[in-house]
């Protein structure tokens, strides 16, 4: 979801936004494909708050390496104390 909603600022961006709205929704339905049956199949196993927080996790794992080398963001260290609050957010959902 990541490429999904913020590609389109790197490579879409002199394009009309609902250009890049539609390059967005048919990468966003790519991964709605896979994302729905694998909260329905982990719903069986994590709770509701657990595959949250999973979802959290993989995302900011997922966003900090696409900000820095493909956005060419610089590093900022709020990424290493907001991947530190996931780990404990993760701590307390599955304890």
């Amino acid at each position: 979801m990541t490429f999904a909603w913020y590609g389109h600022l790197r490579n879409l961006h002199s394009k009309p936004w609902y250009i890049a709205a539609i390059a967005s929704w048919a990468i966003a339905l790519f991964e709605y494909l896979l994302q729905v049956p694998g909260n329905r199949i982990g719903f069986g196993v994590y709770s509701l708050a657990q595959l949250k927080i999973l979802q959290e996790v993989i995302t900011l794992s997922v966003f900090v390496p696409f900000a820095i080398f493909y956005m060419g963001q610089p590093f900022k260290w709020d990424f290493v104390w907001a991947g530190l609050c996931l780990m404990g957010a993760v701590y307390f959902m599955f304890r």
